[in-house]
């Protein structure tokens, strides 16, 4: 019998020792590389605001890791961190579970005027000062 032209030979399959079979990002994200909803910079805020049990929500995996996660306010760079995934996978993963109401962005607070003449002089006194 003839191995199909679109199965690899045992010996060159991706497989991780302890994790098993590899799954590449473009696998988990269906081809996409933009998410479809919502701004993603790396420091956008994820909070989940509705659960998801594996049987109900048909979700993949790696996007009930990412709603476990959130359920405490997390930044895109580490929910990346988090599941070891590249941070463009994690934005549309992300936009998905925006659509599907799994999630909801907040943009981080400044805890500064960036505008306040006072900051930059503070700044400056302190690259003096070294």
């Amino acid at each position: 019998m003839t191995p199909s032209p679109f199965e690899e030979p045992p010996d060159t399959q991706w497989v991780g020792e302890e994790a098993g079979p590899i799954v590449r990002p473009y696998v988990l994200t269906r081809g996409r590389t933009e998410p479809t909803r919502g701004r993603f910079d790396l420091i956008t805020l994820a909070v989940t605001i509705r659960s998801a049990s594996p049987r109900e929500s048909g979700l993949d995996p790696e996007c009930l890791a990412i709603v476990r996660l959130c359920h405490q306010p997390q930044s895109v760079a580490e929910i990346a961190a988090h599941t070891n995934l590249p941070a463009g996978t994690v934005r549309v993963l992300l936009s998905d579970l925006l659509d599907q109401g799994f999630i909801v962005l907040q943009e981080p607070h400044s805890e500064t005027d960036m505008h306040d003449e006072r900051l930059y002089r503070a700044v400056l006194d302190g690259l003096r000062a070294l």
